[in-house]
């Protein structure tokens, strides 16, 4: 049985059955409600009928009679998760610790948590292995201490709650709304305005499940506000700063996006094309080195701010931009003062 495979449709497959030579034929909703575990039979009823079931690659309905050499394959839109953390020798860049919550400066590339492709090597790996019995969100198995999350690509600061009071005060702050996070990001060209709101839902592609994407008029999806403000005109690209209010999958990449300033170096959202410029030799040259630099969506989750959930004290945490991220804004400023 085959596991943790996805299909052309971006369903990830769950289960692979063959069917047995000697089997009798019967129906294939009784057939998998006898073979799957905790699974009603009216569930596999409305799972084939969504389409997540098929025989031999084809979509059948729930009175179809599986025949010996059937191969019967389950798909569904969300990974099969394995909840039991590995313990991995990983080092944490720790920027806080008390007995309550600590906050890590993240780099890219790392996971914050197991999921589909990533099962190992992640953040949450790594807090197994430096802190015990840290607690889990209620419905949030296999991620103890999360309370909130950023990309594999991007860099930056996460507070991790080591006690249950600590997580439950945290995460309040977060459905509230009231922590403060500000992010750098460096995007292609220059927005009209220096500064501004930007107050478009957010949701799923329609198109692709990977992908993030806006629903202006507020008809579909999620809302989700991020304020920003430029910090350096480059002609070509800026750099800004971005809080969110709220905090939904890929907000500020797909955000930017929709303002017609992608990301620089982000491939999911159309950043790793030169989309500002000349069209000389140098310049493309010029930007596909920064592109060996980062080749990462560039941004950098700097700062975090929150009451502390047990003392009540203001707590601020402040950070750096990574190596690959200063190296390519100063590229960008040294090109431009040569330029000038």
């Amino acid at each position: 049985m085959a596991e943790h495979q996805e299909s052309e449709e971006g369903l990830y497959e769950h289960h692979r059955i063959k069917v047995d030579t000697g089997q009798d034929l019967l129906r294939i909703d009784k057939f998998l409600t006898d073979r799957l575990p905790n699974v009603t039979r009216t569930k596999v009823q409305n799972g084939i009928k969504d389409g997540f079931v098929k025989v031999n690659g084809d979509d059948v309905k729930p009175n179809y009679k599986v025949h010996p050499g059937d191969e019967v394959t389950i798909a569904f839109p969300e990974p099969r998760r394995d909840t039991e953390v590995q313990p991995e020798n990983i080092p944490l860049n720790i920027v806080m610790e008390d007995d309550h919550l600590l906050i890590v400066n993240k780099q890219a590339g790392m996971v914050v948590h197991p999921a589909y492709q990533n099962w190992s090597g992640t953040l949450v790996n790594a807090l197994a292995y430096h802190f015990r019995h840290l607690p889990e969100m209620k419905g949030n198995d296999g991620r103890p201490g999360l309370v909130h999350r950023i990309d594999k690509d991007t860099s930056g600061l996460l507070v991790i709650a080591k006690t249950q009071p600590a997580m439950n005060g945290l995460a309040k702050q977060f459905f509230d709304h009231t922590i403060e996070r500000t992010y750098l990001a460096l995007i292609w060209g220059v927005p009209e305005e220096d500064r501004g709101v930007i107050n478009v839902n957010l949701g799923r592609s329609l198109k692709d499940r990977r992908v993030t994407a806006a629903f202006p008029g507020g008809n579909f999806g999620r809302d989700a506000i991020t304020y920003y403000e430029v910090v350096q005109d480059l002609r070509y690209v800026s750099l800004v700063k971005c809080n969110l209010k709220t905090g939904r999958t890929h907000q500020i990449r797909t955000h930017m996006k929709h303002l017609g300033h992608p990301l620089f170096s982000d491939e999911m959202y159309g950043g790793r094309e030169i989309l500002k410029g000349t069209i000389f030799t140098k310049y493309r040259q010029f930007v596909q080195n920064c592109f060996k630099i980062m080749p990462r969506q560039a941004l950098h989750a700097k700062t975090l701010g929150f009451e502390h959930p047990i003392t009540r004290k203001r707590v601020f945490a402040d950070s750096e931009l990574p190596d690959d991220f200063q190296n390519v804004l100063q590229k960008w400023e040294r090109y431009i003062d040569n330029k000038a």
